[in-house]
C-alpha cells in the first residue's frame, strides 16, 4: 500500500527498513527551508570529474596496489551504473576522468567509486579518516566533441605539464591513455586488503575505456588526441630546455611518502564551472537551459512542501531516486 507523508511525499510500507530510513531522509530534506543549488542530470551527456584527496596528500601514489585498486574500483563501478569512462588520470592526490553518460545515471557511479576506493585506500594505508577532500568535487557537463578533445589531452597531459615526467607513458599510474589509443582493456583483479573473498564484488573485472558507440570517426578522433598529447609533451621539452628545470621522475615519484603534500600553497575560492565550452553560443544556451531547469524545480519544490501535487521538471535527480516525485517526460527533440 502506498501513502503520503505530510509533506505530500509518496511512501512505500513494504519497502524495507533501508528504504523507510531513505523516506524518512527526504522527507526532513522536504521540509527544509533552505536547500543547497539543485542541479540537473540529464542521459546522454560528456562529464568531467576531477576531485583531491584531503590536505592534498599523496594518498593515491602509484604504487601496484593502488593502480590496481583504482581500475577495480572505477571498472566496477562503471559496470554497475552503465557509464562509459573515455580516460581517466589517477595522480597522486587527484584524479581527472572523463566519461559519457548515456542513462543519467553518473551521481551512482561517483557515489559508488569513490565510496569503494576511498574504502580500500584506506584499509592499504591503515588509516580512518576521509580520503577526499570535503570541498564538493568537480564535475562539469563538456558540450562538444571537440571541447571533450580538448579536454581529454588536457587529462592525459597533465602529469607532463605539472613537471612530473617527460613523456606521459613515462607516468607510474595506471596507463590509461594507452588503453584508450589501443583499445585493449584493462584488467584488475579483487584487492585482496579490503573486500572479502567470499564477497559479493567480482574476483576479476575489465575496463575497457572508448569513446560512444554510436560515434562516427572514433579512429581519426583518436589519431588526432595522439598527436595533440605529442605535440604537448615537445612543447613542455621545449620549455624545459629554455628554463633549466628538471622533471621529478618516475623513481622519485615512487619513493615519495604517501603522507607527503606537495608545498605549494593550494588556490582557494575559484570559480567552480558546471559547463565547459569554447562555443559561445553553445555555452550561454547551456546555462540558459540550468537556468530556466532551476527556476522550474525551485517552484515545484515549493509547491510540493505546500502540499500541491507537482511534476518536477525533466532532469530531477535525487527526489526522484529517494523521494518518488513525479517527473515530467523529456522534451520532444525539435
Amino acid at each position: 500500500m502506498i501513502g503520503r507523508t505530510m509533506s505530500g511525499l509518496r511512501t512505500n510500507p513494504s519497502s524495507g527498513p533501508v528504504m523507510s530510513r531513505i523516506s524518512a531522509l527526504a522527507e526532513n530534506v522536504l521540509l527544509m527551508r533552505a536547500m543547497t543549488r539543485p542541479r540537473a542530470v540529464f542521459p546522454g551527456q560528456f562529464i568531467l570529474v576531477n576531485r583531491r584527496t584531503t590536505q592534498r596528500e599523496f594518498l593515491l601514489r602509484p604504487d601496484d596496489e593502488t593502480n590496481n585498486a583504482f581500475v577495480y574500483c572505477m571498472a566496477e563501478a562503471a559496470q554497475r551504473c552503465d557509464v562509459k569512462i573515455v580516460l581517466s588520470q589517477m595522480e597522486a592526490n587527484h584524479h581527472h576522468t572523463m566519461l559519457f553518460d548515456p542513462d543519467g545515471r553518473h551521481v551512482e557511479f561517483r557515489e559508488h567509486f569513490h565510496k569503494m576506493m576511498a574504502k580500500s585506500q584506506n584499509a592499504l594505508r591503515g588509516r580512518w579518516e576521509n580520503l577526499w577532500a570535503s570541498v564538493e568535487p568537480c564535475n562539469v557537463e563538456v558540450l562538444s566533441l571537440e571541447d571533450v578533445l580538448d579536454k581529454l589531452v588536457y587529462i592525459a597531459t597533465n602529469p607532463v605539464k605539472d613537471g612530473l615526467v617527460e613523456k606521459v607513458s613515462h607516468w607510474p599510474g595506471p596507463n590509461f591513455v594507452k588503453a584508450l589509443l589501443t583499445g585493449k582493456p584493462m584488467k584488475a583483479h579483487r584487492p585482496k586488503h579490503f573486500f572479502r573473498e567470499d564477497g559479493p564484488m567480482p574476483r576479476e573485472v575489465e575496463l575497457v575505456l572508448g569513446l560512444p558507440d554510436d560515434l562516427e570517426g572514433k579512429a581519426e578522433f583518436l589519431a588526432e588526441l595522439g598527436r595533440r598529447i605529442t605535440e604537448v609533451e615537445e612543447a613542455c621539452a621545449r620549455e624545459r630546455q629554455q628554463t633549466g628545470r628538471r622533471v621529478i621522475g618516475r623513481r622519485r615519484i615512487l619513493r615519495q611518502s604517501w603522507r607527503d603534500r606537495p608545498t605549494s600553497r593550494e588556490p582557494r575560492r575559484g570559480l567552480r564551472p558546471r559547463v565547459a565550452g569554447r562555443d559561445k553560443e553553445l555555452r550561454i544556451a547551456a546555462l540558459q537551459r540550468n537556468k530556466e531547469w532551476e527556476v522550474e524545480y525551485r517552484e515545484a519544490y515549493r509547491n510540493l512542501r505546500a502540499g500541491t501535487p507537482v511534476d518536477f521538471p525533466y532532469g530531477t535527480y535525487w527526489l526522484r531516486r529517494f523521494a518518488n516525485v513525479r517527473v515530467k517526460p523529456p522534451p520532444q527533440a525539435t
